[in-house]
């Protein structure tokens, strides 16, 4: 149960601090309003990029996950 709730705690923050970035991102580099379209776009497009940020890239092991499969690949144990 610790583990889900700090996942779930990761994973709003990932949510919150991804759609600030984006949205920030879009106003310097457009110079355009957000708008309520926009901002469900980046809504839209964070959700999917923080769920695999926490569930993937934030594991400690997903270095040696990825080595161990390569070197099966490559012949090597």
């Amino acid at each position: 149960m610790k583990k889900i709730n700090l996942f779930i705690q990761f994973l709003i923050f990932g949510i919150v601090f991804g759609i600030a970035e984006d949205v920030i991102a879009i106003k310097f580099a457009t110079g355009d309003p957000i708008t309520v379209r926009v901002f469900v776009i980046v809504v839209l497009v964070t959700i999917p990029f923080a769920i695999i940020g926490e569930l993937i890239v934030d594991r400690r092991d997903v270095f040696a996950f990825f080595k161990k499969r390569i070197g099966k690949k490559l012949g090597k144990s």
